[in-house]
C-alpha cells in the first residue's frame, strides 16, 4: 500500500514539534516535511541557471507576432 503514513506524522506532528490538532491539518505535506528537517528535493533556481536556460533556448517571436514593437 503506498501512500503517506498518517498516524506516523500526526505522532511527528503533534508529540514531537507540539503541534495542536488544527495546526497540523493546516500544513500542506510540503511544509510539513520542511519542520522535520527533510531537504531532499530540488533546489530553487540560480539566477546562474535561468541565464543558461534563456541561453539555451531563446523566446522566438513567432510569425507575424509584433509584440513589444510599439504597433498596436
Amino acid at each position: 500500500m503506498s501512500g503517506l503514513d498518517w498516524p506516523g506524522l500526526m505522532r511527528v506532528g503533534m508529540r514531537g514539534l507540539g503541534l495542536r490538532p488544527q495546526e497540523f491539518w493546516a500544513l500542506t505535506p510540503a511544509e510539513l516535511a520542511l519542520m522535520l528537517g527533510e531537504t531532499s528535493g530540488s533546489p530553487p533556481l540560480t539566477r546562474a541557471c535561468l541565464d543558461e536556460l534563456v541561453a539555451r533556448w531563446p523566446d522566438k517571436a513567432a510569425a507575424g507576432d509584433r509584440k513589444g514593437t510599439g504597433d498596436g
